[in-house]
C-alpha cells in the first residue's frame, strides 16, 4: 500500500542535498528527488513521524541522531558477492600472483576496500586470497565505510538468504560459512583477515597505512570532476609504489589525475603508477567456479621454494597494455 504521507518540500530537498554533499562530497542533483524521497520513507516509518517534511524538521533543528540517519540513508550503497567478477578474475591471475613475487621476502599484503558497504567485497577478497597467497603469509583487508551502520554489518559479518543469493557460488558458502538462524555468518578465518572502520573519502586518509591493492569501485561516479581528482591523488598517496587500484566497470581515471596509468590485462584494466612494473609476466591458477561449481586444489609449495602461485606450469604472458592517464585544464 503506497504511502499516502506527504513528500518533502523544495526547500527540505534543496538542504538534504547540500547536507550530503556536505557530509559526504556526494552530488544529487533534482533528478534524484525520488530517490532521496524513497531512501527517507523507512526512517519516517521508524521514528513514528508524519512525514519526511517533519524529518527534515528535526535535522534542521540540529537533531545529530536524525542527521546521521539522513545521510547515512543517502550514502548506502548497492553490493554483493564477487561484483562483477572480472576485477576478480584479474586479482586472481594477475595482480595477486606478482604482488606475491614482489613481496616474496615480506610474506604480507595489505588491501584496502573503499566504500565496502555491508563487507561483501572484503570477504570476497579475503576467500579468494585464501586460494591465491601462499600458506604462511600474513594478508590484512581493510574495509571503510562513511556509514556506521554498514560498517557495523560488516565486522558482524552475519548475511541474509537474499544476501548470499548474490553472487556467492554454492562451494564457497559450503566452504566458509556457517548457518546461524536464518542468517549465514562467515568464518571466523576470514574474519581474521579483515577489519572493519568508519571512513569518510571525501575527508584526509589518517592511520591507514599504505596498501599493495585498493579497491575504489562504483563509488567515484558519486563524486563530481574536483572531488575526484582529489580523492584518486590522496589514494595514490596510501598506494605502495608498485601497488594497484582497481575501479568500477564505469569508472575511469583518464583525464582525472596524471599520477596514475591504466594497465590492460587480458581485457581487464587496472590503475598503477608512473613506473610501475607491467603485470603482464604472471603465472595463472584456475578461475572462479561458476555458482554450485567446485575449484580443484591448489599445489601445495614445497619448504625452501620461492613464493611463486598458481599452475605448476609456466603459461604465457597475458596481452598488456599501458595508456597514460593526463590532468586536464582545471583538473576536469
Amino acid at each position: 500500500m503506497p504511502d499516502s504521507r506527504p513528500a518533502m518540500s523544495p526547500a527540505d530537498a534543496i538542504w538534504v542535498r547540500e547536507l550530503v554533499r556536505r557530509r559526504s562530497a556526494i552530488v544529487l542533483d533534482e533528478s534524484k528527488q525520488y530517490l532521496i524521497d524513497t531512501r527517507l520513507a523507512p526512517i519516517v516509518r521508524s521514528e513514528g513521524l508524519g512525514g519526511v517534511g517533519e524529518l527534515v524538521a528535526r535535522a534542521r533543528a540540529g537533531d545529530r541522531r536524525v542527521v546521521g540517519l539522513v545521510v547515512d540513508a543517502m550514502t548506502t550503497n548497492e553490493t554483493s558477492w564477487f561484483r562483477d567478477n572480472g576485477p576478480f578474475e584479474l586479482l586472481r591471475t594477475a595482480v595477486l600472483p606478482y604482488l606475491v613475487r614482489a613481496r616474496g621476502s615480506e610474506r604480507r599484503l595489505r588491501i584496502w576496500s573503499a566504500a565496502c558497504s555491508s563487507g561483501q567485497e572484503a570477504y570476497s577478497v579475503a576467500m579468494l586470497c585464501t586460494e591465491v597467497v601462499p600458506p604462511g603469509w600474513s594478508v590484512e583487508i581493510i574495509g571503510t565505510d562513511l556509514s556506521p551502520a554498514m560498517v557495523a554489518r560488516a565486522r558482524e559479518g552475519r548475511f541474509s538468504q537474499l544476501e548470499v543469493n548474490r553472487g556467492l557460488p554454492a562451494s564457497h558458502l559450503v566452504r566458509w560459512f556457517t548457518r546461524d538462524g536464518a542468517h549465514w555468518r562467515v568464518a571466523p578465518e576470514l574474519q581474521r583477515m579483515t577489519s572493519f572502520r568508519e571512513g569518510n573519502l571525501a575527508e584526509p586518509f589518517t592511520d591507514l597505512g599504505r596498501f599493495d591493492v585498493v579497491l575504489l569501485r562504483n563509488v567515484l561516479i558519486y563524486f563530481d570532476g574536483a572531488t575526484k581528482v582529489d580523492i584518486l591523488r590522496r589514494v595514490r598517496g596510501v598506494t605502495r609504489p608498485d601497488g594497484v587500484l582497481l575501479l568500477g566497470a564505469a569508472e575511469s581515471a583518464l583525464g582525472l589525475d596524471v599520477g596514475w596509468n591504466r594497465e590492460t590485462v587480458a581485457g581487464s584494466s587496472v590503475l598503477r603508477q608512473d613506473g610501475a612494473p607491467s603485470l603482464s609476466t604472471t603465472r595463472a591458477v584456475p578461475s572462479l567456479p561458476p555458482a554450485g561449481g567446485v575449484r580443484p586444489p591448489l599445489p601445495r609449495q614445497a619448504p625452501g621454494t620461492r613464493p611463486l602461485v598458481g599452475a605448476p606450469k609456466p603459461v604465457r604472458p597475458l596481452p598488456t597494455t599501458r595508456t597514460r592517464t593526463h590532468l586536464s585544464p582545471g583538473g576536469r
